[in-house]
């Protein structure tokens, strides 16, 4: 009984102390995909006895993702990044000195272990992206959204440290940026960016509130919140000497061409726009358009999807509290997506997560406010140079359907100086494609069509005074 007790004591003794640890450092570690292969850093940090970590996924060029809470208690680390839709829940291998457990994102899972340490991974080539030390004045910058409460970091490029120059404000797309918008091993607004900044055009860029060095909850911000962050943007602006007030800029990509005529609506300092990607119809019927070419899966009954799928949005945006909500939406999609699943033996757990995500994030604020926003109304007060470029093969928002939402909100208004072109053969992010799907970005060397590039920068120049 007592070498019994000792061993459990000296057991109990090891696994508290393993738990007592500081985790603070690197953790990193590789989680598949399918035949891909992911790896993740964890930059954890404790003060005051609590937690906090800062995700970079080098696979994907990806960086300074901030979750919002970060725990280890009796050996279990979980890692909540319900603001950016994921979740790290591992225990602690005392023997391995290693944490074992799942990464969850979206309906997907996979198997992560951490361990002590940073690693790195071969870079992809980029050909396009800048080498300092550059030809241009660069600055690292903070603007306050006083409204909200929250510091906004960026980079601000200009063509010489002295002069005064026109401006751009570059806005990224939906989900958590950084200010180069990095995504799928591309950073397509450091590209533009050192583009027009060599062209004469100063550029600020910034990280999306939450992320990166700025501050604030990416997850419980609106569209229109955004368009306040620009708005401040705007205002930092003009308190710099080297800034031609008269000539601020801003160009949307995505969302961001959505945000930004909602930002200009709101401000007398606006010169012009250029719209990259950008929709012109309601988020309501993005989201049906999307529901159906970016599925992974195939129907029986393209119809009956589509009626399913208006029908979860009418639940998402009725006046109903976000309980009722969250419990006739995760009735619906029980009836309504789990059947579809399970002919495709997908495992229970599995559907069991992807509903559970999709009702998640469908109640958060910024899907309730996107699904009843319809940028057209917007589009359609900007009395200002409006350029719109969308590529032809773009499979997230069809260039005809949305141009011609532009177009006619455009021309309801009044608006006599707008340009509009569909650019033959780019994606979503302006890369020269084959097929536009998305799971052809990473493989592309190019970030951003030089055509596409010199269609901007030509536009701003021919349009400021």
């Amino acid at each position: 009984m007592k070498t019994i007790i000792s061993i459990t004591l000296l057991l109990t003794l090891s696994i508290a102390s393993a738990f007592s640890q500081d985790l603070s450092g690197d953790w990193s570690g590789k989680a598949k995909r399918g035949e891909k292969e992911i790896t993740f850093i964890f930059n954890i940090k404790q003060e005051n006895g609590k937690y906090s970590a800062i995700m970079n996924v080098p696979t994907f060029r990806v960086s300074g993702i901030k979750p919002t809470a970060t725990t280890f208690t009796n050996g279990k680390l979980l890692i909540d990044g319900s603001n950016v839709g994921m979740s790290y829940i591992a225990d602690f291998n005392s023997e391995l000195q290693q944490f074992e457990g799942n990464y969850k994102e979206g309906g997907v899972e996979m198997t992560l272990n951490l361990k002590r340490g940073s690693v790195e991974i071969e870079d992809q080539r980029r050909p396009q992206e800048p080498v300092k030390p550059y030809s241009y004045y660069e600055e690292e910058v903070l603007f306050k959204n006083n409204e909200a409460n929250i510091t906004l970091a960026g980079t601000l490029t200009l063509p010489n440290k002295n002069g005064i120059f026109p401006v751009a404000i570059l806005i990224s797309g939906s989900g958590p940026q950084d200010r180069d918008e990095t995504f799928m091993g591309h950073k397509p607004f450091l590209v533009l960016a050192d583009h027009l900044t060599k062209q004469g055009i100063g550029v600020l860029r910034f990280d999306d509130r939450g992320q990166g060095a700025s501050t604030g909850d990416f997850g419980s911000a609106t569209t229109e919140d955004f368009s306040k962050d620009v708005l401040s943007a705007i205002s930092y602006l003009k308190t710099r000497k080297e800034i031609d007030q008269s000539n601020i800029g801003l160009i949307g990509h995505s969302e961001g061409g959505i945000i930004a005529p909602l930002a200009a609506n709101n401000s007398n300092d606006v010169a012009f726009m250029v719209l990259l990607a950008s929709t012109g119809i309601s988020g309501a019927e993005l989201s049906v358009m999307q529901s159906k070419t970016l599925r992974q899966f195939p129907v029986k009954d393209e119809k009956a999807y589509e009626e399913n799928a208006r029908k979860a949005i009418a639940i998402v945006t009725s006046d109903k509290s976000e309980k009722e909500i969250k419990t006739e939406l995760t009735a619906h999609y029980n009836d309504f997506i789990r059947p579809i699943l399970e002919d495709l033996n997908v495992p229970e757990k599995n559907i069991n997560a992807f509903i559970s995500n999709q009702v998640s994030t469908s109640i958060k604020p910024w899907s309730r406010y996107f699904l009843q926003y319809n940028p057209a109304d917007e589009i359609e007060k900007l009395q200002i140079p409006v350029l719109s470029l969308n590529g032809s093969k773009d499979t997230q928002v069809n260039a005809k359907i949305n141009q011609n939402g532009i177009r006619q909100a455009l021309i309801k208004g009044g608006n006599q100086d707008y340009k509009i072109i569909e650019l033959e053969n780019l994606n979503h992010f302006f890369q020269e494609c084959e097929t536009g799907k998305m799971d052809e970005y990473r493989k592309i060397e190019q970030t951003f069509s030089p055509i596409a590039l010199k269609e901007v920068s030509s536009w701003i120049l021919e349009h400021i005074n």
